[in-house]
């Protein structure tokens, strides 16, 4: 499972080849998109973007926690912290590649280790 981060840049390089913007035009789209959904996000508005998934901010209370060293009890603080949550179709393009091949489909033919069945 040896991928790379998606960057802005590979974003807009995305923008660009595809809707033919120049590469600077694709470069700001993607920019004023992605400032759109952090000051959504930061006003405490969820942002739901159909077939890849939502985003929303939420409230975590204060919790004791431990030093990991020392072992000593230090507070948490409270804070937001950003929630994501998969759509199902994203969830299922994810697991598709793990779904078992069914009988009569292309991925059965491709498996060279086992004998074809007549």
């Amino acid at each position: 499972m040896a991928g790379r981060t998606v960057t802005r840049a590979d974003l807009a390089e995305a923008v660009f080849r595809e809707i033919g913007l120049s590469r600077k035009e694709s470069a700001d789209l993607v920019e004023s998109v992605l400032g759109l959904i952090s000051d959504a996000l930061a006003r405490g508005e969820p942002v739901k973007i159909s077939s890849f998934g939502s985003f929303s901010a939420r409230m975590k209370g204060q919790r004791v926690g431990r030093n990991p060293k020392t072992g000593e009890e230090v507070p948490i603080l409270p804070r937001r912290v950003l929630v994501f949550r998969a759509s199902h179709v994203l969830k299922d393009r994810i697991n598709e590649s793990l779904a078992p091949a069914r009988p009569g489909t292309a991925a059965e033919a491709e498996r060279p280790d086992e004998p074809a069945v007549p």
